[in-house]
């Protein structure tokens, strides 16, 4: 993934309003994001529990996505929809955006099944390993794991705007 800057992110949002964007609290140690092992952006906001959020790169731009979630997660093992590693205690959580358009304006919402520390990038690079649980299809490489990453959210982003 490019850099992308504070401004970029802030007026990414397509089911937040201009407000709620410019409000929101970007990631602990912003200066340091790994860029070149991402394929999207995700961070929990440190200031709101249970507020998350996802900026995506797309052919015509970047797409950002408010998420929110209830802290803590399952304390069985489950897995992340986006880059299938199985987590236990809380490692996955169900998060919901509101859909963009009049859609989410009426309440209506789409949810995934997310690691809960959005790092979906890193442990499909194998860069961060799961506390408790282990890392589906062990098989694939790096390139198909990041490949289905890729896809998975932008599946999951399609249902978002749709």
């Amino acid at each position: 993934m490019e850099p992308i800057s504070e401004r970029d992110i802030r007026s990414s949002f397509v089911n937040s309003s201009k407000g709620d964007a410019n409000r929101l609290t970007l990631p602990n140690a912003f200066e340091l994001v790994p860029w070149d092992d991402l394929d999207f952006l995700g961070w929990v906001d440190p200031k709101l529990i249970g507020k998350s959020y996802l900026v995506v790169p797309q052919h015509d731009g970047l797409r950002g996505v408010a998420l929110r979630y209830k802290p803590g997660g399952p304390r069985t093992a489950q897995m992340c929809s986006i880059c299938l590693t199985t987590h236990a205690n809380g490692g996955v959580s169900l998060m919901a955006a509101a859909k963009a358009g009049e859609s989410g304006r009426r309440g209506n919402t789409v949810g995934t099944y997310l690691c809960s520390d959005l790092a979906c990038s890193l442990y499909a690079r194998k860069k961060k390993t799961p506390a408790l649980g282990r890392q589906f299809k062990e098989d694939f490489d790096v390139e198909n794991r990041t490949a289905a990453v890729r896809e998975n959210i932008g599946a999951f982003l399609a249902r978002v705007l749709d």
